[in-house]
């Protein structure tokens, strides 16, 4: 109940923003619903796949790093950003720009969201709210992809299978046997007094809760793979699920599951291979050919007079994968480098003379100053595996020499008492 006054008095005369006027009937505007299929130079029937190219090659052409201006790319990534959603494209088709931001309604709602507001519902025919529909459940598919999908972008065709109604205008009619439940209860016995409850799937409307005629349609969805996708991303597609009768059908939902590269590992938007060079490339210089995710096939060098030590870790800028939503930015290829270096007795005199040439002078050890009175001595080879057996062995003989302790010579001596 309202006190003092008439409660609506502050919507009366202009009051209202967004220049709603008065409640007793200011002709509203016309919803603008065209601007975004403008910019974007499409149809307003255009399929998803058709936005989508044309945004690709809009976005090329006035991308800012290409020359482009940045507000018209900027809008043309707005405008995508909306018709490539169904349920955004939905709510623009309408209520224009103004019911995207505020998720439905836009600025059609008037008098009827402030009642909406104030009483808790809509009024004459609305749009429906917490006592519509319920929404059924979705229904999700895992969808493997290679990294070179997620790299370059894919289309591919998968064929889904959903319950659907016979005739869309036939009423369904509550069951009768399980009150639109979709189970019941019975009890049978399980020994002498002893009642059990079990509940099951009505037989009447086989679980269902209703009585239609239904069906099964089998449907061909273009499943839009995009750049810069990651393990995890989800693609929806809304309504697609099984239909119920009194419930919204739910979403078909793709999973994106990324399989293993042979050559790169990704982290983030980042790709990082691993590289075996020889003890004189990471000396002298590295040169090598990387077969891109795209087919490319890139040279990459290392700067003159680089060494590169084992674990090294070196980038190429701007060659990894692609962002999300933004595919002309791109994070990098990082190399991680393992030098091998030669097997023993592979190098002879000469090569070992010529090396001690090139490189930097060995650090004076002190050995000269010691005279005859010092111990000289080789250094053989020794692995962890040779620690490992030498510890296993001095163990077993600390346990020899404690057991003869305890029950070998040792004697125990008991006095006699008289």
């Amino acid at each position: 109940m309202f006190f003092g006054g008439d409660p609506f008095e502050h919507m009366r005369g202009g009051g209202m923003p967004g220049g709603m006027g008065g409640m007793g009937g200011g002709r509203r505007e016309p919803v603008d619903t065209q601007e975004y299929y403008d910019t974007l130079g499409v149809k307003k029937t255009a399929t998803p796949a058709e936005i989508k190219k044309a945004f690709r090659k809009l976005a090329m052409k006035n991308h800012p790093d290409r020359g482009g201006d940045e507000e018209k790319f900027k809008a043309i990534q707005t405008a995508y950003e909306v018709l490539s959603d169904e349920s955004k494209r939905e709510l623009y088709d309408k209520y224009g720009k103004e019911g995207v931001e505020q998720g439905g309604g836009g600025g059609g709602g008037g008098a009827e969201d402030i009642f909406s507001q104030l009483f808790g519902g809509g009024r004459g025919g609305g749009r429906r709210g917490p006592s519509g529909p319920k929404k059924g459940e979705n229904i999700t598919h895992p969808l493997k992809c290679s990294l070179e999908d997620l790299y370059n972008g894919k289309t591919v065709k998968l064929a889904i299978n959903r319950e659907v109604q016979v005739d869309k205008s036939e009423k369904a009619k509550v069951c009768e046997t399980c009150g639109g439940k979709g189970v019941v209860l019975r009890m049978r016995q399980i020994g002498p007094g002893m009642i059990q409850q079990v509940q099951s799937a009505c037989p009447d409307c086989n679980g269902l809760g209703y009585k239609v005629r239904m069906k099964k349609e089998r449907k061909i969805l273009e499943v839009a793979i995009e750049k810069g996708m990651k393990h995890g991303s989800k693609i929806k597609f809304h309504g697609e699920a099984d239909q119920k009768p009194g419930h919204l059908p739910g979403d078909v939902v793709f999973v994106v599951q990324q399989k293993e590269h042979a050559v790169f590992k990704r982290k983030a938007h980042h790709l990082i291979m691993e590289k075996e060079i020889s003890l004189s490339e990471a000396l002298t210089g590295v040169e090598m050919v990387v077969k891109h995710l795209d087919g490319r096939q890139l040279v990459v060098r290392s700067e003159p007079g680089d060494v590169i030590s084992p674990g090294t870790f070196k980038r190429v800028a701007n060659e990894g994968m692609p962002m999300h939503g933004n595919p002309f930015v791109k994070g990098n290829l990082i190399v991680a480098f393992d030098v091998k270096f030669p097997v023993p007795g592979s190098l002879r005199q000469p090569a070992l003379k010529a090396l001690a040439e090139a490189l930097p002078s060995k650090p004076d050890s002190g050995a000269d100053k010691l005279g005859d009175e010092a111990e000289e001595y080789g250094m053989e080879v020794f692995t962890p595996e040779m620690l490992k057996a030498d510890l296993e062995q001095n163990r077993a003989a600390y346990d020899s020499d404690e057991d003869d302790e305890e029950g070998g010579s040792g004697q125990r001596v008991q006095c006699q008492q008289s």
